[in-house]
């Protein structure tokens, strides 16, 4: 696991103004799903953004690939795992890793933002991980945006019926995730976080605090 953070560190050192994209591996190539996130890659890509997805197919390759018509770096980093994933071919910069956690660093390491496309339990635990961080302040300027209402407002709706109303979380968690089915708005959210991480006035002055 050291090496893997020593190697994900060196590689990544440079990366500044990146956003990840996470969506399901089981999305097929001529799926509008597939279309809809080679749009977003290349959204993000056209505003100056790295693309960093976890480098398998679906909705992972279509923002890799919508980076690279955008002509912006596009970086895939790949979990070994027995099924579903494989590297795509639209990777400029790609790094293998064992350990969820390791992969998981260079995610939040290196992002800005998260945008979550519709996925499984892999999108589930990313989606999490990441508002799990940022309830406990470990990270921060750092938005969440799911993307396509049709698919994540039952689970908005959830937490506000059963977590929020049971206590178990507060209302300003529950105003972490932003949920939009606006490509201009994902590219908006994400310069906007983009502005406040790295602003020599605001926190954190070195970007290697964080």
């Amino acid at each position: 696991m050291a090496a893997e953070l020593r190697r994900g560190f060196a590689a990544l050192s440079g990366v500044r103004r990146a956003v990840s994209v996470f969506g399901s591996a089981r999305t097929p190539p001529d799926a509008p799903a597939y279309r809809t996130a080679r749009e977003i890659g290349r959204a993000l890509g056209r505003a100056g953004f790295t693309v960093i997805t976890g480098g398998g197919p679906g909705s992972m390759e279509a923002a890799n690939a919508g980076a690279r018509d955008a002509g912006a770096l596009s970086i895939g980093l790949n979990i070994d795992l027995p099924f579903e994933q494989h590297l795509n071919p639209y990777v400029d910069l790609a790094l293998d890793f064992h350990y969820f956690f390791a992969r998981k660093v260079m995610f939040v390491r290196y992002s800005g933002a998260f945008v979550v496309l519709p996925g499984g339990f892999g999108t589930m635990d990313e989606l999490f991980e990441a508002l799990t961080l940022i309830q406990t302040q470990k990270i921060r300027f750092f938005p969440v945006v799911l993307f396509g209402r049709s698919f994540w407002d039952g689970l908005v709706d959830w937490l506000r019926e059963r977590m929020l109303a049971a206590g178990n979380i507060s209302a300003q968690d529950v105003s972490l995730l932003r949920v939009t089915d606006s490509i201009d708005e994902v590219v908006a959210i994400c310069a906007s976080a983009a502005e406040r991480r790295w602003d020599p006035r605001g926190w954190p002055e070195d970007p290697d605090r964080d």
